[in-house]
């Protein structure tokens, strides 16, 4: 078998290259969101594993309102990604309502709406209201929440302080900015277990890229994920930020990125995908009015924690710094046209 099998693809009116391996990703929000919305377009055998620590916007109001113990946030935005029969169904789920006074949906996304009804109309399942979604956006993959148990997601700080809650942690406020000393789960909680036989199973799993206490390593708090990435025979690789997020990973380098999740995971990751490039001058004016820096890739140093190291310029400038995903992609897969 060669090292990046791929399948063909007659679905369209040309032929390209698909990935035939069996993909896992792990994690959530915007950084996830990106890389499999660029996967779907090659990838055949794609599960998205998403952390279930939201505790703010839309996720949290449905959660206080009708007494729903897990968000549907990261869910929402993973089906969103790998939405692909229909691109209008796609683009209802990631609907967001204008705020407005007095509004019962202003701010709500409409995605979690739907999910909301479809867990309903399950019986109270969630993973029967993913696979009703599935159906409907024609997704190009599976999406398993890391966890089907309520957990709060909580920080320590280098002066003893606890925080509380995946959006206080993500959006620190007025509180001081202090290191994170560690972070766990409140209380602690069972993978389910379909998101571990994928892992267990994978021919690529995929962490990041993602906030790092706050997407990536949430996930691998939970009971039994961590294990069954090390069970896995498959490649396992890290794609680092190419920023800093203030008051989580302040001043860190991608050494210190990949030294946190290799704690977490607790093996070393096969490879590592850093950031080389420098985002445009505008854009990182910007991000250091918020507090956030391009990460420094430490290449060096990483080639002492890692068994491969795949450098190069994978920063993408639009309306976020973020990575070029299919760039990644082909990096990862270079035998792949750069044509999908």
């Amino acid at each position: 078998m060669p090292p990046h099998p791929t399948a063909t693809d007659r679905s369209t009116g040309h032929i390209s290259e698909r990935i035939a391996e069996r993909i896992v990703t792990v994690g959530g929000g915007t950084g996830s969101f990106a890389m499999l919305s660029a996967l779907k377009k090659r990838a055949v055998r794609l599960s998205a594993v998403v952390a279930m620590t939201d505790s703010g916007g839309s996720s949290r109001r449905l959660m206080d309102e009708f007494g729903r113990p897990l968000p549907l946030g990261d869910l929402r935005q993973a089906l969103v990604a790998l939405a692909g029969a229909s691109q209008l169904w796609g683009e209802l789920f990631g609907y967001r309502f204008p705020a407005a006074p007095n509004s019962a949906v202003g701010g709500h996304a409409l995605g979690n709406l739907i999910l909301h009804a479809l867990q309903d109309l399950n019986g109270g399942d969630l993973l029967g209201a993913l696979a009703s979604a599935e159906q409907l956006l024609g997704a190009a993959g599976r999406v398993l929440p890391v966890t089907l148990a309520r957990a709060t997601l909580c920080a320590e700080l280098s002066d003893g302080s606890l925080v509380r809650g995946e959006a206080e942690i993500d959006q620190p406020g007025a509180r001081p900015i202090l290191p994170i000393r560690r972070v766990f789960l409140d209380p602690a909680v069972t993978a389910l277990p379909q998101a571990c036989e994928a892992l267990a199973a994978a021919d690529k799993v995929l962490m990041g890229p993602g906030d790092l206490y706050t997407s990536v390593v949430p996930c691998l708090l939970v009971d039994g994920i961590a294990a069954a990435i090390r069970a896995c025979h498959g490649e396992v690789v890290y794609v680092c930020n190419v920023m800093t997020k203030r008051g989580e990973t302040d001043h860190y380098g991608a050494a210190d990125f990949l030294r946190t999740v290799q704690h977490h995971l607790g093996r070393r990751v096969d490879t590592v995908v850093v950031n080389t490039g420098a985002p445009q001058a505008q854009a990182a004016a910007r991000y250091a009015a918020q507090g956030a820096h391009p990460v420094a890739p430490e290449i060096e140093k990483l080639q002492g924690q890692v068994g491969r190291v795949v450098a190069d310029a994978f920063v993408l400038t639009e309306s976020l710094v973020r990575h070029d995903a299919d760039r990644v992609i082909r990096a990862l897969w270079p035998t792949l046209s750069s044509c999908a």
